[in-house]
């Protein structure tokens, strides 16, 4: 935490992603990386990506910050702190690809409005991502799953993918399960959106 962390940190200020690693050909967000496994393996498979992790819990940037150096990962880049503000900062179409896996579901209906997936955060997303761009949402919690699938097909921006029920129910090829989604702790078998940015 004291001295990988201020190496790996995004920049306070407005920033492209690609400035971080120039000679990356995408640039990946995951929000809510959790323990760092899922983004961890995803750089270490994709060297040829700038992969930026947001995180707001510190035991969760501290286990991300131990698979980098056990790695040897140089393609990945942290915010500690509130996606929305990570997100506020980066340019328009400056992202290939947005992952939230298995987000808090925020399950009393008085904290809804916490949730990630909102009109707001989707509308954002639609900002940050190129056109082609994909977003993968994954959750274990059935009312998350529909609730997020509504306000995403609500926005004009996005395309979903699916055409057969196996597309949500299988996951992607490109997945990589944690230790968190083998645990099965919510009350569905885990579903998978992946949608395209028009």
């Amino acid at each position: 935490m004291e001295t990988l962390l201020p190496r790996l940190r995004v920049p306070a200020e407005p920033f492209d992603p690609r400035a971080l690693k120039p000679d990356a050909t995408e640039a990946w967000l995951e929000i809510g990386f959790g323990g760092g496994e899922h983004l961890a393996a995803q750089a270490a498979r994709r060297p040829d990506v700038i992969l930026i992790g947001a995180e707001p819990f510190l035991n969760g940037v501290a286990s991300a910050l131990r698979h980098i150096d056990e790695a040897a990962l140089s393609n990945v880049r942290l915010h500690d702190g509130d996606a929305r503000e990570l997100l506020a900062r980066l340019p328009d179409a400056s992202l290939e690809r947005v992952f939230v896996l298995f987000p808090d579901p925020w399950p009393k209906t008085r904290h809804h409005k916490r949730r990630l997936v909102q009109a707001e955060t989707l509308a954002e997303f639609a900002r940050v991502l190129k056109p082609g761009g994909r977003f993968r949402f994954a959750s274990d919690v059935a009312h998350y799953v529909d609730w997020s699938l509504a306000r995403v097909i609500e926005n004009p921006a996005f395309r979903w993918t699916a055409a057969r029920a196996d597309d949500w129910r299988t996951p992607p090829a490109d997945h990589i399960t944690t230790r968190y989604e083998t645990k099965r702790l919510g009350d569905c078998a885990p579903v998978f959106l992946d949608f395209v940015r028009g």
